[in-house]
């Protein structure tokens, strides 16, 4: 199981979390939210790791030119979509892209279907937020053929990221707030414990 650590904002913690295991590192490239990077930050962070970590830049209804151009600038193998972006616009874009729906309990699964040749990440449904909540969703509703291939977000925490590989098995796992001292700022005693505790489930 892959493991990317969202809301990276300092290249202390983006050493911690490489050095731990993370397979991705996020990038915030959406001005409302706490966890927000500038392009320019994030070049001068990315370029001090290694070229084996992917470096995504998350994305919130944002126009296919302006994220080529972020995405350019801050150097990022991989560009996530968390807002209500069409299908079209993934053809716009010059990077692989991860398309993340939000869950709730009437969620329409035959959504993904829209989405060809992207990855898909599940977080939990907010009317306050596009992501970032702490929150998990009803894992039990996801199609067990599609469990293996998606990108599991929303609460993801030391507390029961051992469920969620036993159950679930995702394909990767997104987790942000759960790692954190507060919104920004990661927690290196609740990054080792995450860390052991996946290693100890795989």
């Amino acid at each position: 199981m892959k493991i990317k650590i969202c809301g990276i904002t300092n290249l202390e913690d983006a050493l911690l979390c490489e050095k731990l295991g993370a397979d991705a590192l996020g990038f915030i490239f959406y001005n409302e939210s706490k966890r927000y990077v500038t392009p320019e930050s994030a070049k001068d962070i990315i370029k001090q790791l290694s070229a084996f970590t992917i470096k995504v830049g998350v994305f919130v209804n944002e126009s296919s030119e302006n994220i080529n151009k972020i995405s350019k600038i801050a150097g990022l193998n991989l560009v996530q979509l968390h807002g209500d972006e069409k299908p079209e616009q993934l053809h716009e874009i010059n990077l692989p892209e991860i398309k993340a729906f939000r869950v709730g309990d009437n969620f329409n699964f035959d959504i993904l279907d829209d989405y060809q040749n992207c990855y898909y990440l599940l977080d939990t449904y907010s009317t306050s937020s596009y992501g970032g909540t702490g929150n998990t969703f009803n894992w039990s509703i996801i199609p067990s053929e599609i469990r293996k291939k998606i990108i599991l977000s929303g609460g993801i925490s030391s507390a029961n990221i051992s469920a969620v590989i036993n159950e679930i098995n995702p394909y990767a796992v997104d987790v942000s707030s759960s790692l954190e001292e507060y919104p920004g700022k990661k927690s290196e005693s609740k990054l080792l414990e995450f860390f052991n505790k996946v290693r100890g489930n795989n």
